[in-house]
């Protein structure tokens, strides 16, 4: 009985220390570089003891392949459609550890003030992939620059295309463009819609230069941990979920970003 109990003391012993080993290793995080890796150096400043390697995203550079090929153990970069169409194309599931934020989706302009003034047959860059086309076409409508078809009225449920505008009284002529590259093309074109990430970048801010910009009350769009399945109950990931939906990361995205990120979790008064 003593042996067993002796053997019985050593196994947990043992399982006791590859846990706390495990919990030691470096977190591999891909991110883009604002404002979600900022984000991510506060947190280790926040937490020390939790020991993270972020990797910043270059264009071109699939953060969701990274994580299916375990170059990296979690990513924070995207929202939840994003990501329900890249296990489509990957053909592989991810978990959610922590939703975090909100990047409001701008309409941004080098040539106009406010979209009064946006005249007939104007030039307008959507993102070519296809929730955030469908999440701007959205939020054009929600400005009044078109009408999608009578069963749009959902952006989490129903994925629009430009075939679905029912009405574009200014005839808006549509060009899609990668993602990364809207801001770029601003002197190219009357209007573009911009992911709040990318329009950070290119040093606008949001809040103050968008013509129009997404709401944040009931946005489907928040972005969110990711990692694989298999890594959902690290204790690394659990406490990096937790410390990015603490009341001190979200007071420090509010006031970092000043309105052009903001934090789902409610911050502390």
């Amino acid at each position: 009985m003593k042996n067993a109990a002796f053997k019985l003391a050593g196994v947990a012993l043992s399982l006791t220390l590859a846990f706390s080993a495990h919990a030691a290793e470096t977190l591999r995080i891909a991110a883009d570089a604002v404002p979600h890796a900022e984000i991510l150096a506060f947190v280790q400043k926040l937490d020390p003891n939790l020991k993270l390697k972020v990797v910043e995203l270059s264009n071109g550079v699939n953060a969701n392949e990274l994580l299916a090929n375990g170059d990296v153990d979690a990513n924070y970069f995207q929202h939840v459609p994003y990501l329900r169409d890249q296990e489509k194309a990957l053909g592989k599931k991810f978990a959610v550890a922590a939703t975090v934020h909100i990047e409001p989706l701008g309409i941004y302009s080098h040539k106009y003030k406010d979209l009064k003034s946006v005249p007939d047959n104007a030039t307008l860059a959507l993102p070519n992939n296809v929730t955030n086309l469908s999440r701007a076409l959205y939020l054009l409508q929600d400005k009044g620059l078109i009408t999608l078809k009578p069963e749009f009225k959902d952006a989490a449920q129903n994925q629009a295309t430009p075939r679905d505008i029912a009405s574009n009284p200014k005839h808006l002529k549509i060009v899609e463009i990668e993602a990364p590259q809207l801001p770029r093309s601003l002197d190219d074109v009357d209007l573009a819609v911009i992911n709040g990430n990318y329009a950070l970048e290119a040093g606008l801010t949001p809040s103050k230069d968008a013509l129009g910009l997404e709401s944040a009350t009931h946005n489907p769009y928040a972005n969110i941990l990711v990692t694989n399945p298999n890594l959902a109950n690290d204790p690394r990931i659990k406490e990096l979920a937790k410390d990015l939906q603490s009341p001190q990361v979200a007071e420090f995205i509010r006031t970092q970003f000043n309105g052009s990120v903001i934090p789902v979790a409610t911050p502390q008064s």
